[in-house]
């Protein structure tokens, strides 16, 4: 785990779905895993996120409840804060992840938190990335490194695919 617990690839997730309703931690790591189970959290990694997120303002808990015979839950709701820090989330993943990284991945299931056109713009500042990145690794002056020709391989499929989403699924909208 990240030493800044902001960096954390299940914050996204857990930002968003806290955004569509007050939860507690056990129910919203099942909601993550259902919905990023690529990210494989665990009950103690969601609790003890949602307790650092709380810390830093993001989240606020509420009142303990009990139900039935369960122990009491917190449930946990998304402040302002936190909603602001949801869609810089949502914009540094689209932007600024790597090539191939799995908060890409994440940062594309949230693209929906942002405007088209602020998310076509976002895209197309990565594609100029990742062509930048390609340039450098097509370069023959330098010797080619084993795995060059594999990272080529990840940044060419990934320029096509965000030009494809950016050209025709965010122009339609």
């Amino acid at each position: 785990m990240p030493q800044d617990a902001s960096q954390n690839s299940l914050v996204l997730p857990i930002l968003g779905l806290l955004g569509e309703s007050p939860v507690h931690a056990y129910d919203l790591a099942t909601r993550v895993r259902e919905r990023c189970p690529h990210l494989d959290p665990t009950r103690s990694t969601v609790a003890t996120l949602l307790k650092s997120m709380a810390r830093a303002g993001l989240v606020t808990p509420n009142e303990p409840e009990q139900v039935g015979n369960r122990p009491p839950r917190t449930e946990y709701e998304l402040t302002e804060a936190g909603r602001v820090r949801y869609r810089e989330k949502v914009e540094a993943g689209l932007r600024d992840s790597p090539a191939g990284s799995v908060d890409f991945v994440v940062a594309l299931t949230h693209l929906a938190a942002i405007d088209s056109g602020r998310a076509a713009e976002l895209l197309r500042a990565r594609m100029r990335r990742l062509e930048e990145d390609y340039a450098v690794l097509s370069d023959t002056s330098r010797p080619p490194a084993p795995e060059a020709s594999y990272w080529r391989g990840i940044l060419s499929a990934e320029i096509a695919w965000v030009a494809t989403l950016v050209e025709h699924d965010l122009a339609k909208q």
